[in-house]
């Protein structure tokens, strides 16, 4: 003999206007990516810009220091045995970053310069380039040849500021990074079949 079964059938329709109550209670008790709510969230440190660089506040030797927070409720040990225990508002330690070296020159200005004004040499004058900017103004920028040669170069951010410093260009934007082999590269030997 069957047993009854004392369950009922749910619309299609009620079961998921429960299920949606269920996880919205879920979501609004633990908070967002799940840490329990209440105001004890942190938002990620970032590094300060400085407005006029565009580069990490501090930036000295194409290096700037960075506060890093632990999460709450991390306790580290050092090697002498002591403990500290975190809470999420100390600075647990400073991470190095990599920034660059940068002397006012903006590669908005010099792209736009070397656009508009490339044919009289602008573009080189204010890269400090006085020699090829006044070249470039005499032969009316090698008849047009020169100046569509140094935009690309200069939009590709090959030629640069002449004291050698990089451009200004804003923190989250289009940056080249130049790769170099250095004898800290590691050369991976070809394998052929």
């Amino acid at each position: 003999m069957a047993a009854a079964c004392p369950c009922r059938l749910i619309a299609p329709e009620t079961a998921a206007a429960r299920l949606l109550g269920v996880l919205w209670v879920v979501s609004v008790t633990t908070g967002p990516r799940g840490a329990a709510a209440g105001g004890g969230e942190e938002t990620p440190k970032y590094p300060k810009i400085n407005d006029a660089t565009q580069e990490p506040v501090n930036c000295t030797n194409y290096t700037a220091y960075v506060q890093c927070f632990p999460a709450p409720n991390i306790t580290c040990k050092d090697f002498g045995g002591n403990e500290t225990h975190f809470t999420g508002n100390e600075v647990g330690f400073l991470k190095p970053i990599s920034c660059r070296n940068v002397n006012g020159y903006s590669y908005k200005v010099a792209v736009a310069l070397s656009l508009f004004l490339g044919w009289l040499g602008a573009d080189r004058f204010y890269l400090g380039y006085p020699a090829l900017g006044l070249l470039k103004f005499c032969t009316v920028g090698f008849c047009g040849i020169g100046s569509l040669i140094d935009f690309i170069l200069i939009s590709m951010q090959i030629v640069g500021p002449s004291d050698g410093s990089s451009y200004i260009i804003d923190y989250y934007g289009t940056r080249l990074t130049r790769l170099s082999i250095t004898n800290e590269t590691f050369r991976k030997t070809q394998l052929y079949p």
